[in-house]
């Protein structure tokens, strides 16, 4: 199925206006994700800096990694299903279009450092009184609070001062990253779970909008699973483990003839499986072996005896083998491998979308999978301001007014 060509469903968050505002990761995201549930993202960009020669205006994101046409390939994932307006929040004309279109929106998406809207006139109290049913998500650093509050703060801060980062890599060697923005996409997707909470605070209760306060730090200490208990009970600090995962047993990446492998036998049953397969069920058998923590303490012993099998077959060998005996099994994957895997095409994953420039790209599909208003990507990602004159125009504002707010470049 081609993106372009998605079947018309009205989406689970059709009649939903956002009003997104930001800039590279977290807070786009989150637009990203509302905007193809159906959500009209109306997304306010900053038009080129005239004092910058040169300079490109619009969200920096337009402009990394791998350019095609001029624009990054990341934003046409990033942006599809958005509107794009370039206005000037700098400028009082540009702060007072925004107060209009807030003031008919249900969520406003922002995750500039705290205290930037606030310059604006753009505060959450000046906006709460202005619309009293508005939905405010805020993506920052560290929080809207606390001492931390004014520091500037990106995804990979975040993931550091979450505990995230000393714990990947191998045991004495330099934190790694793991290879993308992590800690953008947990803010992001932990705002739009606050965002649709929000929501439904305010049609099922009757209640008014409200602020999510969503620091990067927060969201990726929120998934850090038994690491902050384990401290306090105990005063254990976990360390960097490589490809294992401490406490739990057998689960690692083993040697093939041909790479790697990881395998998760640490259930009770999957573990006896898994020791039938590999040749040593007096180990699937033994007494003590037949719980988490037995098997934990010898765990050494059962990753040598799992790789003295794996290392003597090829990776499709020994996941045919596992599968076969249902022991969960893969392989590590490249760009190349997912876009050639069959059971991503599927399941639709694997979409075609035509960018506004005319040429065809594979982009990732839509999650999660609803039954009856699935997400879908109904327009590709906009050229900056493309929606200028159209959203100015939904406000009431005729085309000579629009001419004269491009004329003072409070628009573009």
């Amino acid at each position: 199925m081609t993106a372009h060509q998605s079947p018309p469903t009205p989406g689970a968050l059709a009649g939903l206006r956002v009003v997104e505002m930001g800039q590279l990761i977290a807070g786009p995201f989150c637009g990203k994700t509302l905007g193809e549930f159906g959500a009209d993202v109306i997304k306010i960009e900053p038009p080129a800096d005239p004092s910058r020669p040169g300079a490109s205006g619009g969200d920096p994101l337009r402009n990394w990694r791998m350019l095609q046409d001029g624009t990054s390939v990341w934003w046409q994932v990033q942006s599809r299903n958005k509107r794009s307006i370039a206005l000037d929040l700098r400028a009082s004309q540009g702060q007072d279009i925004a107060r209009q279109l807030i003031a008919e929106a249900d969520v406003l998406i922002e995750n500039f450092r705290p205290g930037t809207l606030e310059g604006w006139g753009l505060g959450w109290e000046a906006l709460h009184a202005l619309n009293p049913r508005l939905v405010m998500l805020r993506i920052s650093g560290y929080g809207q609070t606390g001492p931390y509050r004014d520091l500037p703060g990106f995804g990979a801060i975040g993931e550091a001062m979450g505990g995230l980062r000393h714990l990947t890599g191998e045991p004495g060697r330099v934190p790694v990253r793991t290879g993308i923005s992590i800690g953008d996409t947990l803010a992001a997707l932990h705002g739009t779970i606050g965002v649709l909470m929000a929501l439904y605070h305010r049609a099922a209760h009757g209640g008014p909008g409200q602020v999510i306060d969503v620091a990067l730090n927060e969201a990726v200490l929120n998934v850090m699973e038994s690491l902050i208990p384990e401290y306090s009970a105990f005063g254990a600090v976990r360390e960097a483990a490589g490809s294992a995962l401490p406490g739990i047993a057998p689960s690692n990446a083993y040697r093939c003839s041909d790479g790697y492998v990881l395998i998760a036998g640490n259930g009770d049953s999957i573990f006896r499986r898994l020791m039938e397969v590999v040749g040593r069920p007096d180990l699937g058998s033994a007494p003590g072996l037949q719980s988490n923590a037995g098997r934990v303490a010898r765990v050494a012993e059962l990753d040598t005896a799992i790789e003295a099998w794996t290392q003597a077959r090829g990776i499709a060998t020994v996941l045919a083998m596992l599968a076969d005996a249902r022991v969960p099994a893969g392989r590590v994957y490249t760009a190349k491998d997912i876009h050639e895997d069959p059971h991503y095409r599927a399941r639709d994953m694997i979409l075609k979308q035509t960018t506004r420039d005319g040429r065809e790209i594979e982009v990732p599909g839509v999650v999660p999978k609803l039954s009856l208003t699935p997400g879908t990507v109904r327009s590709s990602a906009p050229h900056l301001g493309d929606d200028t004159d159209a959203v100015l125009s939904e406000l009431g504002l005729a085309a000579g007014d629009i001419a004269a707010l491009r004329a003072q470049g409070a628009v573009a």
